[in-house]
C-alpha cells in the first residue's frame, strides 16, 4: 500500500484547483500586499492597513477580488502545473527521477506559458484588490471577474488585457522554478536523508522552503508587476519607465510589501502543495 501511495501521480488539473483552493484562504493577504506595493510614500505596517481597510470598508472588503483571484488561479496555476506534470510524466512515465537542472528548464517554460495565459485575469485581480484605497470617483467597481476583463476589453482594448504581460510572465518563471522545481528537490532531498517519509511533515518543510524561495525570486517582478497592472492608461511609457520610477524610493523600493508577500505566499504554497498531495493520494492514477 505504502508503495502505491509513493507512485500515485497528479492529474493535469490537480495544481490549478489545489492553488484555487489555497487562494481562498490567503486571499486578505495578497490583497494586502497589493497595497502596499502600490504606495508611492509612507511607512504604512501591514496591522494598520489591515485596521483601515476593516473601519473604512468592513471585514468582508479584505476578499474584494476573490472572484479575479480564482479566476486566475484556474488559468494560470492549472496551466502552469499541468504542463510541468504533464512534461514530467512524459519525460519520467514510470516516476523516475529527473535532475535538478531538467526540473528548472521544465518549471521556467512551464511558468513563462501559464504567466502569459493568466495575465488579463491578474490584471483584474490587481485592479479589484486595490479599487478600495482610491476614492470613489475613481473607482472602477468591476462586479467580478468577467464583468472585469470585459470592460478591459470594451474601454481599453484588447491589448490592455495583456497589459504588464512581460513583466508577469518573467515573475511566473521565477515563481514556478522557486515553487516547482524547488518543492520537488527539497522532498526529494527529505526522503532520501532517511529521516523523513512522503507524509504531511515532509510536505509542509519542502513547500515552506519552496515558498521562501519563490518569494526572494519575485520580489522585485511583482513589485513592477502590480504597479504596471494598477496604472492609469499613459502613465508609464514602457517597463524602464516603472523601473526608474519605482527606483526613487532607494533598492528596498522594489521589496515593498516582502513581509505582506512571504506571509501570503509561504500559505499559499503550503496549502497549495498540501491540497496537491491529497488530490494525488485520493484521486491521482497510479503506475503499475
Amino acid at each position: 500500500m505504502a508503495e502505491k501511495k509513493q507512485q500515485r501521480l497528479a492529474r493535469w488539473y490537480f495544481g490549478g484547483l489545489a492553488s484555487a483552493g489555497a487562494s481562498c484562504v490567503t486571499h486578505p493577504l495578497d490583497l494586502l500586499k497589493v497595497h502596499l506595493q502600490t504606495q508611492q510614500g509612507g511607512k504604512t505596517s501591514l496591522l494598520r492597513l489591515t485596521g483601515k481597510i476593516i473601519q473604512e470598508q468592513g471585514f468582508f472588503a479584505l476578499y474584494n477580488g476573490l472572484s479575479a483571484s480564482l479566476c486566475r488561479q484556474l488559468t494560470y496555476s492549472t496551466a502552469r502545473f499541468g504542463i510541468y506534470e504533464v512534461s514530467k510524466q512524459m519525460i519520467a512515465p514510470n516516476g523516475e527521477q529527473i535532475s535538478f537542472l531538467g526540473k528548472v528548464g521544465l518549471a521556467s517554460v512551464s511558468g513563462a506559458f501559464g504567466g502569459f495565459v493568466g495575465v488579463p485575469a491578474d490584471l483584474v485581480n490587481v485592479r479589484m484588490q486595490n479599487d478600495i484605497k482610491l476614492p470613489p470617483e475613481s473607482r472602477r467597481n468591476y462586479k467580478h471577474a468577467i464583468d472585469g476583463l470585459w470592460r478591459v476589453l470594451r474601454e481599453e482594448g484588447i491589448r490592455r488585457l495583456w497589459g504588464g504581460a512581460t513583466v508577469a510572465t518573467a515573475r511566473a518563471v521565477l515563481m514556478t522554478v522557486g515553487q516547482l522545481s524547488f518543492y520537488d528537490q527539497v522532498k526529494l532531498f527529505l526522503l532520501d536523508s532517511g529521516y523523513f517519509g512522503d507524509n504531511a511533515a515532509t510536505h509542509f518543510a519542502a513547500s515552506l522552503t519552496a515558498g521562501a524561495v519563490a518569494t526572494t525570486l519575485c520580489q522585485p517582478l511583482d513589485v513592477l508587476k502590480t504597479r504596471a497592472m494598477n496604472a492609469k492608461p499613459g502613465e508609464f511609457q514602457n517597463l524602464w519607465h516603472v523601473v526608474t520610477y519605482t527606483a526613487k524610493l532607494g533598492p528596498l523600493g522594489f521589496f515593498k510589501g516582502y513581509v505582506p508577500a512571504f506571509v501570503r505566499l509561504g500559505p499559499q504554497t503550503i496549502l497549495t502543495f498540501m491540497f496537491l498531495e491529497q488530490l494525488k493520494l485520493n484521486f491521482g492514477y497510479v503506475v503499475v
